[in-house]
This record gives structure tokens, sequence and C-alpha cells, in this order.
């Protein structure tokens, strides 16, 4: 064809990208565009968000993939709209053949995709759209029965059988390049003010952003991996790869980090490189929950759990939100992720289980409390995460799973770095005070200069008590 447009998403970066390599190879001139999409920025502003990181994330890998772009004859056109029009119409202005993109299998982004599609063919225009976020997606990976797997561990191990060095192969975007085509004109991109935002406190954090930040995260990440599967469940530790932001904006590519993992664990036998495959594979695993699944977005994965009376308890939920819970390790955790936008991954089952079953507050109250909050936010892991902690979900095991979080405490922040650093209030206690500091004596409470229910809070639910409350929640669902 004579002219394309690649519009970039979830999926910014130059390197191995999957539509704009097959648009390079299909026309002999290509654009390239992006939309602040007002259906998405609309809802954060309504929401109070205006200070919101993730726009600032999106707007910084603009900026450089603008700049890659521009290295190598292109450019990037930003437009600031509703997707679902500014599409086309860009499309008529540039008198395109044909729009490529890579999928996106959130419902909302599947319905609009469909109304680009429809406009663009009404003017004799094509959508094309390629497979980029995921290794294997849709029905790539099925059961014996041609039906989709429900449970992890089945679909883990298809997943793993299923994948050759093809499917990790890259896309050599760089060998057709001399494609990219710049339009008579090209804006600068939008400040943050115009969009409706303010400047964040992204700069400050240990978050480098763009395609270059990605990599140099993977970088530092692959010389540690081996201790992942050790290093993983505690939050004091350099533990994870700190790349999720990275892939759910797709900054970096799948495909280079399965690939390498994959490869590591082969001809290492690395347990790092196992487990980290793994993670990745849960991604992939709740993608495809929502793909086949998408009633998931409002109600439990298991219908049934629709019919469980959750308490209504704003008090309750605000202490949650606020980290003032009087459990030491979920406010640590509420801190770390009002603070930073990010909580570690140990912690979000930790918090998750505190509010659905210590609490006994609908799930999904926490489940757009993270929306709101996470850097990463993926509403595929995210939801899928949250029912995993509240057992509504996709999950093996039955709902008496319910995290102890003094003993979760104990386990994996043993000697309290983790809490001291989110509450500094509480660094005197000892080690073997501060998981349950409430039980210290009121003498050596002063001693330490925290008096409980004074300086820091008393706990808002007794723990055993709330087990048994959350059991007979539950089978009352079952009966």
């Amino acid at each position: 064809m004579d002219s394309a447009l690649v519009w970039f998403r979830r999926d910014l970066r130059l390197s191995d990208h999957a539509a704009l390599y097959h648009a390079l190879r299909q026309a002999r001139r290509v654009y390239c565009a992006f939309v602040f999409d007002s259906a998405i920025l609309d809802e954060l502003l309504a929401e109070g968000l205006t200070a919101d990181r993730r726009v600032e994330f999106i707007r910084a890998a603009l900026v450089e993939l603008h700049a890659a772009l521009r290295e190598r004859g292109g450019a990037l056109l930003v437009r600031h709209g509703f997707a679902a029009d500014e599409i086309p119409r860009l499309a008529a202005e540039l008198q395109i053949d044909a729009v490529f993109a890579n999928h996106d299998y959130e419902p909302a982004a599947i319905a609009r995709d469909a109304r680009v599609a429809t406009a663009l063919a009404a003017a004799g225009r094509r959508l094309f759209t390629f497979k980029d976020q995921v290794i294997f997606e849709k029905d790539e990976v099925l059961t014996a029965t041609g039906k989709p797997y429900t449970v992890f561990t089945p679909y883990k191990n298809a997943w793993l059988k299923k994948l050759t060095p093809f499917y990790v192969r890259p896309y050599p975007v760089e060998r057709d390049a001399a494609a990219l085509a710049q339009p008579a004109r090209v804006d600068a991109l939008p400040a943050l003010e115009s969009l409706g935002f303010r400047p964040t406190d992204l700069a400050s954090l240990p978050l480098p952003t763009g395609a270059s930040g990605g990599a140099r995260l993977f970088e530092e990440f692959r010389s540690r991996i081996d201790a992942y599967a050790q290093a993983r469940d505690f939050p004091a530790l350099r533990g994870p790869s700190y790349l999720s932001t990275h892939l759910r904006f797709g900054t970096v590519s799948i495909r280079a980090l399965a690939g390498w993992a994959w490869q590591r664990w082969r001809e290492t036998g690395s347990r790092g490189a196992e487990v980290w495959l793994s993670e990745l594979i849960w991604r992939e695993f709740y993608q495809q929950i929502l793909y086949h699944h998408p009633h998931v977005v409002a109600h439990a994965f298991k219908r049934e759990y629709d019919r469980t009376t959750w308490d209504d308890a704003p008090t309750l939920f605000a202490a949650w939100c606020e980290g003032r819970t009087g459990y030491p390790l979920v406010d640590a955790a509420m801190a770390q992720i009002n603070r930073t936008g990010y909580m570690h991954n140990r912690l979000r089952m930790v918090v998750a289980s505190f509010l659905s079953k210590d609490l006994g507050i609908d799930w999904r109250r926490g489940e757009r409390y993270f929306a709101r909050r996470l850097n990463d936010f993926d509403l595929a892991s995210n939801n899928g995460g949250w029912q995993w902690a509240a057992s509504t979900g996709c999950d093996a095991q039955p709902y008496f799973r319910i995290f102890h979080p003094v003993t979760q405490s104990e386990k994996f922040d043993a000697e309290g770095r983790f809490i001291k650093r989110y509450l500094p209030q509480l660094a005197n206690f000892t080690a073997q005070e501060i998981h349950a500091p409430w039980r210290v004596p009121l003498a050596r409470q002063r001693a330490a200069g925290c008096v409980i229910g004074v300086d820091y809070p008393s706990p808002i639910v007794d723990h055993a008590q709330a087990r048994e409350k959350t059991l007979a929640r539950y089978a009352a669902v079952k009966r």
C-alpha cells in the first residue's frame, strides 16, 4: 500500500514492535501517532486525579519515542481527544490506506477498536491489529477439549509446552525504518497542563521512564535474577524486577523479557529465572481470563460469589485506604502505594486478603482503589489478583485461605525493616515487638516513644474473630 498509520497505545517503544514492523513491511510511507484518550483521561479527572504519575510516565515515554522516530526520519503525531474519533480523523487528514495497531484485550478497548474499524471502513480504509503485549493470546493456549483454561498450573504447563524460539523472536523494525515518514506539520507534544494534569513526584521515584528506562531496569535485574525465587517475597529486599509499569505501557518487549528468562532457565537451571517466567505467565493467564470471561470486570469469576453479603463499613474502609488499621505490615504497604504508586506483590496479597477477609469489605472496592493508585495498573492483573485474594476468582484453593497479617509480617519482614521505612513511629520497637505492638506492655511502648492507640492506631479488628466471621460468610454462599 502507499501509506499507513501506526497507532501506538500500550506499546510505547520503537524496537520489537509488531504493528510497526508490519506497517513498515507493507507500506511505502508510515506515519506514527498516539492519542491521549479523553475516554480515559476524563475519568481520571472526574475522580480528582489531576496529578497522575501514569499520565506523566506516558508523556515521558512519548518524548523519547518521538526523538527515536525523528532520528530515523519519522515523527510522532500526538492528539488529545476521543481516540475513536481522532484516529479516523487523522487517517483522513493523512490520506492513509490503513491503520496498524497492536491488540488490546480489555472490553472497553475492544469496543473502541470496533468503532474505529467501522469508521475507517466507511471511508474505504482498514484497521489491522497484531499480537504484541503477550506471547500467547486469545485461543492460542486451550485445553484438550478446546476450552480456555481456568486454573493456572495446567495453563502454565500448556504455555511452556507450546513455547518455541519462534514465539520470542523480535520483530526487526530497524531493517525497514527507511519507510518512516514525517507529515508536513508536527506539533509539539502537549504539556501536562494542557491535558488537565499537573506534575507529580515521578522524577524523584526510582522509576526511570521510556524505553531506555525499561532497558536499564532489565539490565540491572538480569544481574540478580538467579536470587529472585528467594528474594521476591521480602519487601525490604531488592527482589522484584520493578518492570511492571514498563510492561503495562509497553516500554519493554514481553518477547525480550520472556525469551531471556526462558533461555536463562534452560541453559543454567536458574530457579530465579524459572519463577520469574512463571510470573510473566500469570500475567498472560489473567489476560486470557479477561478476554474469555469479560464478566469479571464487574462480577466474581465464580458467579455464585456475587451472592456474598459484604459489610458496608466506610470507617473501616477509610482506615484501610489511609493505612490506619493497626496492623503494621498492612499499614506500611498502604503507605507505600499511597506515597509511591507501587506496592510489593506479596503485600498486594496481604492487604487484599485483609480488606476482604478481615474487614469483610467487597473486594471490588479495593480493586478500584488500586486502579486509582497503582503506576502499573493493568485491568486483567489487578482484577485477577483481587479475585484470587478474595477467593472469588479462578483459583484452585478454597475460600478458607485467609492470610494472618501478623504471621505474614513475621515471616516476610522478620526484622521489621520494611515496616520501619514507612512507619517511622514504630522504629524503636524490636524485631519481636513490631509485628504486633499492641501486645507490648505500656511501659515498653512509652520507652519506644509510641503508645498504641495514641501515636499509632490500635487494631481495628480482631483477626481471629474476623476469620470466623469470614468462614461463615463464605460458607453461606456455598450452601
